[in-house]
């Protein structure tokens, strides 16, 4: 069996979704020939932890930890939070109206830490990997990015030992649609662009998560790249009960950020609750994730507070409970000039749980043309108004006569063992070069 060193920052006890891009291919890539040895963080400051996520680590998995240094003690200084308050992702999501403190700390974490909070944990990690290889040798090293920590750590060991890269992204570097929020210095953009060509020069293989990210990324110089999709995981949904719930809910797991404000969306269903008294009666809406202020805001100010369950941050068993107990899933795509290449992990439990998307974002967007191909949903436009009240009032409709929206279609493709069957093709062929 070949054996490839995954190079990853998130690993259980985190919990969220980014831990499950390197966890899942890591918990399958022994079923097609592949050995994997996981490098991460002994000490690592995850915002949130979930430890569900160890019952994924397979048996044949060594995972090598070691310590990290990590500046945020110093951004919650900068900002002014307290030691022991939790860290929101402020460029996203935020707890209170922006301060100038919050800038401040954005500033120092885009241009003293590159390419991001992690970089601290660059050169120790190659210094012992080169060493670790040497007496230890792997056939392929595979990162995933963000945090591009990781990106950068694979790059700079590839040129040490030239044993063949992919590199991953989740997300894109320079071109995500963050990267113009981090208040960067032309020296500091430089860097990030320098660092991003490294990798793609020293990168035998490149993937990412979307096709219209693929694009993005080889008009900026990358090669040979591939889509390699998020999945979901069969083995998530072997206990779950599939029973919907008695209210017309309507459910987003994640975090929802102030790029992603469904304003017009709860003016909808505020004007639906005025027009139906059925629609108030029935009517439940379960947000479950990091919630920017401004949508407290909105839905309080759209009277649909008695309406809402805030549920914050909970696990990853118990969110895949709600949406697959919902009368809807809603998906809701950052509004920014990339988001036709955003397609979130969470798409793909949703078309596993085969329950209505009602999605916001661009009609001509990856997400939208993979609902319109499953047959699991609609997308509109974030101000088309009435025609998301349509789509509701189908839905609501359905519900009040006990009657399945949407019959399952096959969706196979999508699942993230067969996403790891793609990637070890791919390991395979660059360690065959």
């Amino acid at each position: 069996m070949k054996k490839v060193l995954i190079i990853t920052y998130y690993w259980p006890p985190a919990g969220g979704i980014s831990v499950h891009r390197s966890l899942k291919f890591a918990k399958y890539l022994p079923e097609f020939g592949w050995e994997p040895i996981v490098y991460t963080t002994e000490n690592a400051q995850y915002p949130y932890l979930d430890d569900s996520n160890f019952k994924d680590i397979h048996e044949k998995t060594t995972v090598i930890k070691r310590p990290i240094v990590e500046p945020f003690g110093i951004f919650k200084l900068l900002s002014g939070r307290k030691k022991d308050e939790s860290l929101n992702n402020i460029v996203h999501v935020r707890d209170r109206k922006h301060r100038w403190k919050d800038d401040l700390g954005i500033w120092v974490r885009g241009n003293i830490f590159i390419p991001d909070a992690r970089s601290l944990w660059v050169r120790p990690s190659v210094k012992f990997l080169v060493k670790y290889l040497k007496e230890n040798p792997v056939d392929a090293i595979f990162s995933d990015g963000p945090p591009h920590t990781n990106t950068r750590v694979a790059t700079l060991v590839h040129q040490k030992t030239n044993i063949p890269f992919l590199a991953d992204f989740q997300d894109p570097w320079t071109q995500v649609d963050y990267y113009p929020l981090m208040k960067l210095t032309s020296w500091a953009d430089q860097r990030h662009k320098r660092m991003e060509q490294e990798a793609f020069e020293a990168a035998s293989k490149i993937t990412i998560a979307s096709p219209s990210w693929k694009k993005d990324l080889e008009s900026i110089g990358a090669k040979n790249v591939d889509v390699l999709y998020w999945g979901f995981d069969e083995d998530d949904f072997q206990h779950i009960d599939y029973k919907l719930d008695s209210h017309f809910t309507i459910t987003h797991a994640g975090l929802i950020g102030f790029d992603r404000l469904p304003q017009v969306f709860f003016q909808a269903l505020s004007e639906l609750c005025n027009e139906l008294s059925e629609f108030t009666k029935y009517l439940r809406i379960q947000l479950a994730g990091q919630i920017d202020y401004s949508v407290v805001e909105s839905y309080q100010k759209n009277d649909l507070a008695p309406f809402v369950k805030n549920l914050g941050i909970i696990n990853r068993d118990n969110t895949l409970q709600l949406i697959v107990s919902s009368q809807i899933l809603l998906l809701l795509l950052n509004q920014a000039l990339n988001a036709k290449g955003r397609v979130p992990g969470k798409l793909f439990e949703y078309l596993k749980a085969n329950r209505p998307i009602l999605c916001l974002g661009p009609t001509d967007s990856d997400v939208a043309k993979i609902i319109k191909d499953t047959q699991r949903g609609n997308t509109f436009n974030y101000p088309d108004k009435e025609a998301i009240k349509q789509y509701v009032m189908k839905l609501f409709n359905a519900f009040l006569e006990r009657r399945s929206a949407y019959l399952a279609s096959n969706i196979d493709k999508y699942s993230v063992k067969n996403q790891t069957k793609i990637l070890s093709s791919y390991l395979s062929k660059i360690s065959a070069i």
